[in-house]
Parts: C-alpha cells; sequence; structure tokens
C-alpha cells in the first residue's frame, strides 16, 4: 500500500499552492514522484515538503530559481562546504544593496515629482507626466554635474524680482501649475502665482536665467504671458 500524502495535502503541508509544486517539478526542483502501478495519486514524502519549504523560504529572501537550483546542488553535495553557500549569500546581499540603493533613488524622483505636481489644472502642464515622457527631468534622475551657469546660482549672487501678467487661467489650479514649472527652472528661487490677480511674481537668479526664459516656461505651460515683466 502506498505512503505518502496527495499532492493537495503536500501543498497544505508546505505552505504553498497545488500549483506552485507542479511549478517546481516543472523547473525540475522538486522530483515528480512516480504515479502507482495500481494507477490512483502520486503519493509525496516528508523529504520532499521540507525541499519545497527550502525553495520558497529562499525565494522570499530574492534568490532566483537557478541561484535555488545551485543552492540545492550544494545541499545534496556531501563534498561541499558552508563556505561555497555563504559566498552566494554575500553575493546575493550585494545584489539586494543595490536594488535598495536604486529603489531609494526612485523614491527620491517620485518624491520631487509629487512635490511638484501642482494638484490640479491642466493635464498638459502635468509635470509627473511630462517626467514620464521624457520631457522633464526630475533632480534626483539628472546628471550630478552642474552647468557654470547652474553654479553660479547656487553663490549667493543678486536676485531679481520680475512680474508677469498671465492670460488663460481658469482656477487655482492652473496657478499651481504655473508655480511648479516655473519652480523647477534652473535659478528660480521662489515663483508664485495667483489666480485672483492673474499674476506671477518670480525672484530668480539673473546669472542662471533672464525674463524671457521666464515667460517661454510659463507660455509652455499652455498660457499666455500679457506684455513684458515688470
Amino acid at each position: 500500500m502506498a505512503t505518502g500524502m496527495t499532492i493537495s495535502r503536500a501543498a497544505e503541508q508546505a505552505g504553498v499552492g497545488v500549483e506552485t509544486i507542479r511549478f517546481y517539478e516543472r523547473r525540475g526542483l522538486i522530483a515528480q514522484p512516480a504515479r502507482p502501478r495500481s494507477g490512483g495519486y502520486r503519493f509525496y514524502d516528508d523529504e520532499v515538503v521540507e525541499r519545497i519549504r527550502f525553495v520558497r523560504q529562499a525565494q522570499e529572501l530574492g534568490f532566483s530559481l537557478r541561484e535555488i537550483a545551485e543552492l540545492l546542488s550544494l545541499r545534496a553535495d556531501p563534498g561541499a562546504d558552508c563556505g561555497d553557500v555563504r559566498t552566494q549569500a554575500l553575493t546575493k546581499r550585494e545584489e539586494v544593496n543595490r536594488k535598495i540603493t536604486q529603489l531609494q533613488h526612485i523614491r527620491s524622483a517620485l518624491d520631487e515629482l509629487i512635490a511638484t505636481c501642482p494638484g490640479g489644472g491642466a493635464l498638459r502642464a502635468c509635470t509627473i507626466i511630462d517626467a514620464m515622457a521624457g520631457r522633464r527631468a526630475t533632480k534626483a534622475l539628472r546628471p550630478s554635474g552642474k552647468t557654470v551657469r547652474q553654479k553660479r546660482a547656487t553663490k549667493g549672487h543678486n536676485v531679481k524680482t520680475a512680474n508677469f501678467k498671465i492670460d488663460g487661467m481658469h482656477c487655482d489650479g492652473c496657478a499651481r501649475t504655473i508655480e511648479a514649472l516655473v519652480s523647477m527652472e534652473p535659478g528660480v528661487r521662489k515663483a508664485t502665482v495667483s489666480f485672483k490677480a492673474r499674476e506671477a511674481r518670480i525672484l530668480f537668479d539673473p546669472l542662471a536665467l533672464n525674463e524671457d526664459q521666464l515667460a517661454a516656461a510659463i507660455r509652455k505651460a499652455g498660457y499666455s504671458v500679457a506684455g513684458q515683466p515688470s
């Protein structure tokens, strides 16, 4: 009489689904039990269940299926040394550290995009969509080197104020859109836009950019600049 447990019972004991066991079998991570000559169900023993748990735990630690197969080979090799497994763990840790650094970089970029998003206004001026489309880079995604103009803009030079009358705003969201886009221009220290007054007041470093460039940034957002800056 066959002993062991059915695949559903083995899955329950190992804490996985039946399809996971079948997937592990297809990938050669566990051996599929032979079907009884008399027919009926295949039966799994405790050793197979323990091996399934090993694979699942290794996956949760971040090991790929290929790496897990290597670990299983080491585990079955009488001549293998614990140092071999430690080497694999160290390699995996370095990979995890690289991923953490990359994720922190992505989080910084998302933080910047969320902070500069006006939260309303014309979709064509959405800073998040612009960044994803490659039309605008966040500081976190820009090259680390600065241009001479940008370096000068950070050394405390005198700043100027430009006031623009703006046409085309329909709500406070439009004002926030303009503020967000203009604030991302290099050399802009502060941008304040009033929907009620239909005016933008921009504090900027004249060594980094000029009034024409500020006006162009506003027009790029889809709004009109009435006359020349005062």
